[in-house]
């Protein structure tokens, strides 16, 4: 529990300090500012207190209504006592409902949101709309005590002027959510699964700290400046204007999605951190151990060793939408496939990793049917467009795949699996456990061997055909990695910055340098895919034997090697890989490929 609560805490500071949270750190640092005019000599209400000069340095107005004299100094009535004044806890107000905002809907939002029958996107909704009440509050005093009323009521000094501040704080704790890593991912899933457990609670609570202490310090040096600078006590009314505005104009960026072009001009300076924490060892197994007992077993054995070992048992393939190529198209239980050694294989159609290691799997199916091999396709998809059952049938056809295939577009038996990878293969002894895994390509004549020891436990007196002779593929070391075509996960890319959601006009670099790519014409670059507008273009620099690109839409697709055209694609229908380019040998070469309007492009792979 120790170093899981310091996993949480160490993994909340390095979001706190992320590109990601640069946008809010102005509103964080004006919501530790003046709170209302009476910096300025005002009362609450903005009234001139009783026995004070004016700013003019004329007399005030007596209590009683009669005018005091003139004298160019004060009155010599008897100075009001004195009263210590209020302390500003604004910035604490803020990072109170920022934790209880994030802790809250962190774990049970989507609970909620999906009993409540409310679309996805909601709570950002309602972060975005709470962000402008506030700015608005702060401009109108009428709208900021309509948002402290409720908070009136509840005994304590000055709590009600904290109640826009602590809505500031939840509304603050529902945007920047995503913008955390590995241990927000395993809180999130946990979260959406309903299994809240005290250990999911002590890594919410200490993630929710952890970010929210950079905050602090950040508020308290407002409120620290707020207080000191003369400029600022004088100009109250002014600064909360100013920082309401704000606030509104951060809440429309978000909504636009302004806000992304901003971070993604800067460098991610804290992933080296993360990776380094989040992601550590010690973080792995404290993470890992967040899922039920039933896989637990399965952290214990490493990836791709050269030798059986114990890994627990199999967990259940649950949580499938759709079976293909089973007969009636019923599940596949793996308590009735005991006798048998069986291997599960995690994959997605549009994946080429996935792709380069079909031929191995068929030909072992082919081979080891009859002696007792039971081969299980687990599709868990990476894009939406995977989820649908006419798309992976389609293409599970179209790549040979005739064994069963589960659809496990929820992930859930992904997640019994403990799964990162794609692809990834698990084999399974005839009593019903994990005696080996292997993440990624490779180390398929070792896989093989393997599964023929299986067999021969499962049935001594089996006879084995020889080998299919699959040795390992020799991977391209140096090949241009894969990049997928969206605006969150693309890589490699140079040229005009990148317009979310919207048509944009692109245009090439001088050069695009070798494993980049860069786009020319008009473009729309969505969550999934971008879209071919007018002239669209797509260029790279590759280094690689084969390049390979998934489209779907309606056009011709146009692919230019070093300036000359080889081949013009028909595009039809749903999202399919084509085989741009595919040479005996690899070597560095400029493509170009010209794409009609509306067609969507969603992957480049490189073998």
């Amino acid at each position: 529990m120790v170093i899981l609560v310091l996993v949480g805490l160490l993994g909340g500071l390095i979001t706190a300090v992320s590109p990601c949270i640069l946008p809010v750190l102005p509103v964080v640092f004006l919501a530790g500012g003046p709170t209302s005019d009476a910096a300025a000599g005002s009362d609450p209400q903005g009234r001139t207190r009783p026995g004070s000069a004016r700013p003019d340095g004329s007399a005030a107005a007596r209590p009683d209504g009669s005018a005091a004299e003139s004298t160019g100094t004060l009155v010599d009535d008897p100075a009001p006592p004195k009263t210590p004044t209020p302390r500003n806890r604004r910035p604490y107000a803020v990072v109170a409902g920022l934790v209880v905002s994030f802790s809250f809907f962190t774990l049970l939002g989507v609970t909620i949101v999906t009993a409540l029958g409310l679309p996805d996107d909601i709570l950002r909704y309602v972060g975005l709309a709470l962000l402008v009440l506030i700015g608005l509050g702060l401009i109108f005093p009428p709208v900021e005590r309509l948002l402290e009323r409720p908070f009136a009521r509840i005994p304590q000094r000055q709590v009600n002027k904290e109640g826009g501040a602590f809505v500031l704080g939840l509304g603050l704790g529902l945007l920047y959510v995503p913008c955390a890593g590995p241990v927000l991912a395993a809180i999130t899933v946990a979260g959406a699964r309903g299994r809240i457990s005290l250990d999911i609670v002590a890594l919410t609570l200490s993630f929710a700290i952890g970010t929210a202490l950079p905050l602090l310090v950040f508020a308290l040096a407002g409120r620290r400046v707020s207080e000191r600078i003369g400029a600022f006590r004088k100009r109250a009314r002014k600064l909360r204007i100013v920082a309401g505005g704000l606030m509104i104009v951060l809440a429309f960026g978000l909504a636009l999605n302004v806000t992304d072009a901003i971070q993604r001009a800067l460098p991610d300076y804290t992933s080296a951190a993360q990776k380094k924490i989040e992601d550590s060892k010690a973080a792995r197994q404290q993470l890992s151990g967040l899922y039920n007992n039933s896989n637990k077993q399965l952290s214990r054995c490493e990836d791709g060793v050269d030798e059986l070992r114990s890994c627990g048992q199999a967990p259940p393939i649950e949580g499938i939408s759709k079976w293909l190529n089973t007969p009636g198209g019923r599940p596949v239980d793996l308590r009735q496939e005991r006798g048998k050694v069986v291997l599960i294989d995690f994959w997605t159609y549009s994946c080429i990793n996935c792709q380069r290691s079909l031929p191995h799997i068929k030909a072992w199916e082919r081979a080891y049917k009859d002696a007792g091999l039971e081969i299980i396709g687990v599709h868990s998809p990476e894009f939406g467009f995977e989820k649908k059952a006419g798309n992976v049938r389609s293409q599970a056809r179209k790549l040979g795949v005739t064994y069963p295939v589960a659809l496990d577009n929820k992930l859930v038996t992904w997640n019994n699996y403990r799964n990162r990878f794609w692809p990834a293969k698990y084999l399974i002894d005839s009593h019903g456990t994990v005696r080996y895994f292997k993440f990624g390509e490779g180390q398929y004549a070792q896989t093989e061997d393997l599964i023929r020891t299986l067999l021969r436990q499962a049935n001594p007196a089996v006879t084995l055909p020889p080998k299919t002779g699959q040795s390992d593929a020799r991977l391209t070391a140096d090949r241009t990695p894969e990049t997928y075509l969206n605006n969150h996960l693309i890589r490699g890319y140079v040229g005009d910055p990148i317009l979310d959601d919207k048509p944009k006009t692109y245009r090439f670099p001088s050069v695009i340098p070798v494993n980049r790519l860069s786009l020319d014409g008009s473009w729309t670059a969505g969550y999934e895919y971008f879209t071919a507008g007018r002239n669209a273009r797509l260029g790279l620099t590759y280094k690689a034997r084969n390049v390979n690109l998934v489209l779907a839409g309606r056009g011709t697709a146009t692919v230019l090697l070093d300036g000359k055209v080889i081949k013009r694609l028909d595009i039809a229908g749903t999202p399919t890989m084509h085989r741009l380019v595919d040479e005996r040998t690899a070597r560095q070469a400029h493509l170009e490929v010209r794409l009609d309007p509306g067609i969507q492009a969603y992957v480049l792979t490189f073998g």
